[in-house]
């Protein structure tokens, strides 16, 4: 199995504060906003995002954790059972802009799924989505992502690795696998 680094540490700083300038850019008041990560791995992106937009704006703004388990298409077709994550959505988003934040985008069956799921908190004005990791030529469905960390382009036979400090990383970056086709 071979690795190459995508972003190290001091990049993956770089782009996540690029991000949150385009939130402010683009909602600038968020009191209208709430963040939903996306369960498990986009909360932990999510929750970066989130104290990085409340340090530099001084708004409260609302943070949420999403679990797609039970709304993937995939869902009933696995040999065992799947464990679901905890859904946390303390505020209602009706009529509210939500900004989805994943940290892989890969064929887009999970945010289609997170659509789903958001629906019973309430029908949002709008929905965007933040990703680090925007792996092209995989889309399985006309999803894309509004905010981009970074565009990869990558091979079936390829994985995405996001490692963060909030994770157990030692350093936060973001790594391309060829996985062992023999």
């Amino acid at each position: 199995m071979q690795k190459k680094l995508i972003l190290d540490s001091n990049l993956l700083s770089i782009t996540v504060n690029r991000l949150c300038q385009q939130l402010i850019e683009n909602h600038g008041d968020f009191s209208q906003t709430a963040i939903l990560g996306m369960q498990p791995r986009g909360i932990h992106l999510a929750e970066m995002i989130h104290q990085k937009l409340e340090e530099t704006t001084n708004q409260k703004i609302d943070l949420g954790y999403l679990d797609t388990t039970f709304f993937r298409d995939d869902f009933r077709r696995r040999d065992s059972p799947v464990a679901a994550n905890a859904t946390k959505v303390p505020f209602i988003i009706e009529g509210r802009k939500v900004i989805l934040i994943d940290d892989v985008l890969y064929t887009g069956r999970t945010v289609r799924a997170a659509m789903d799921a958001m629906i019973a908190f309430g029908r949002p004005s709008k929905v965007e989505l933040l990703t680090l990791v925007n792996r092209k030529y995989s889309r399985q469905l006309p999803i894309e992502a509004d905010y981009i960390g970074i565009d990869v382009n990558t091979l079936d036979t390829q994985k995405v690795l996001v490692e963060l400090e909030a994770l157990g990383s030692k350093k936060n970056k973001i790594w391309l696998i060829n996985k062992d086709t023999q």
